[in-house]
């Protein structure tokens, strides 16, 4: 454990999951089209290969504070999870904090010269969760391995939501 990582959270070591995993793709299509399925969060099982289902509790528009019950998968191993909205600029980031592993996900928008630069990050300030280390290390193929599935994922996301934008 390292300065400023919470007891019980896994930081540093031989098999620490990565601080900071992103992917960056560019879509010909305007910030406010983009904005419109990237904050949609119910959608993001349409596109993220480790996503079933994305519920909002309560009623309303997505925002700040917005809370989320979320189902997961792996192969045949499902597990569900619950998160919050903890940043939401409108046509420039939405994020969401799951309780379980304290990672913290985003979608950022930038305006380009062609169209919408979209930067998706799976983000650990705190560290992972002690319980969630050993999930990962157990069930999902070690941090390096599930680091390198979230990360294809993550590029297959960001390519279904290109495709989404650009599309007529």
């Amino acid at each position: 454990m390292t300065a400023g990582t919470p007891q019980g959270a896994s930081s540093s070591g031989p098999n620490a999951p990565e601080p900071l995993i992103e992917q960056t793709i560019e879509v010909a299509a305007p910030v406010t089209k983009v904005w419109g399925l990237v904050s949609d969060l119910p959608r993001l099982s349409q596109w993220s290969p480790q996503v079933v289902r994305t519920v909002p509790l309560g009623r309303g528009a997505i925002g700040q504070g917005t809370r989320l019950v979320n189902l997961n998968r792996k192969g045949l191993l499902v597990w569900p999870s619950q998160s919050k909205v903890v940043r939401f600029e409108p046509e420039r980031e939405i994020a969401f904090r799951v309780f379980e592993n304290h990672a913290v996900w985003s979608f950022t928008l930038e305006a380009t010269d062609t169209g919408t630069r979209i930067v998706q990050r799976r983000e650990l300030p705190e560290g992972l969760t002690a319980l969630s280390a050993r999930f990962t290390d157990l069930l999902l193929g070690g941090q390096a391995g599930f680091t390198a599935d979230l990360r294809e994922g993550m590029r297959l996301t960001l390519e279904r939501i290109k495709a989404e934008a650009e599309r007529g």
